[in-house]
């Protein structure tokens, strides 16, 4: 149990903490106007913060590539990694906004639940739900994670994946998810090379006990994977056999999603 103190050492630096992170965002909307290049002291005459603590957070802010310095002036401009972080987000926005009406085609054309779903570091996000109209149907919420290795969004995710990207995803001991999650890395590995061949993940009860999921890669411009297509349903009215029934029109979907972010060519094939 903590002391008293201890606790209030605990709160303080929390405190520090959040008040650096403050501090280190108004540093990098200091950068919202015409200047291009701003050097410490007038950031720290600007925000009213010492020059010390201005160059600290800045040398944070370059090794986060969030800043970079111009040699030739000593002066400070916004960085590489906001632009990445940026487009990231634009492309999410892009494909969101592409696959809206798709999405609604599938849904109307199945019947059932149509997620779209992006990659979000350890996990993957739904971006849209269209939930299906039928009195049962699965619970989802555009925001909610679930891992790759047990839905059928995530594994056609991650089938599609750079090997080292893929390889740090599965290397870690994969949770069961229930008694049908497959978690043993070298039937995993088998799994996720019979989808890159068929071009689709099916999912059967592996990470909802009575729910089964079909789902496709979306490829941008650059043929990289970016997103993810699925059906979803409860498994009284989705058979395996009706599930894999599914497969034509959720490539079409996700062809076509994939054509209006500017792919063309096959949604199948390893990306190395």
């Amino acid at each position: 149990m903590k002391t008293t103190r201890e606790m209030g050492a605990q709160d303080e630096d929390r405190k520090g903490r959040l008040s650096s992170v403050s501090m280190a965002i108004r540093i990098l909307k200091a950068f919202e106007g015409d200047e291009a290049e701003i050097g410490v002291t007038e950031l720290a005459r600007r925000l009213g913060i010492a020059k010390s603590t201005v160059h600290r957070l800045v040398v944070t802010l370059m090794a986060e590539d969030f800043l970079e310095q111009n040699r030739e002036t000593g002066r400070y401009r916004l960085g590489l990694g906001l632009f990445g972080l940026g487009s990231l987000v634009r492309n999410r926005m892009d494909l969101s906004t592409e696959a809206r009406t798709l999405l609604m085609d599938l849904r109307q054309e199945t019947d059932e639940t149509v997620l779209l779903a992006v990659p979000t570091g350890p996990e993957i996000m739904y971006l849209r739900v269209q939930p299906s109209r039928q009195a049962v149907r699965i619970s989802a919420e555009i925001g909610m994670r679930a891992p790759y290795h047990s839905t059928a969004a995530g594994r056609a995710l991650l089938a599609f994946l750079p090997e080292s990207r893929m390889a740090a995803l599965t290397a870690a001991p994969l949770p069961l998810r229930t008694p049908k999650t497959v978690t043993d890395p070298d039937k995993l590995q088998k799994l996720l090379g019979n989808i890159r061949r068929l071009g689709y993940a099916v999912e059967d009860e592996e990470n909802e006990l009575g729910m089964r999921a079909i789902a496709a890669p979306i490829r941008d411009a650059q043929a990289e994977v970016v997103g993810a297509v699925a059906i979803a349903g409860p498994v009284q009215r989705l058979s395996l056999k009706n599930l894999n029934g599914f497969a034509e029109p959720l490539l079409v979907a996700a062809r076509a999603i994939s054509a209006r972010l500017g792919h063309r060519g096959s949604l199948a094939g390893s990306e190395s």
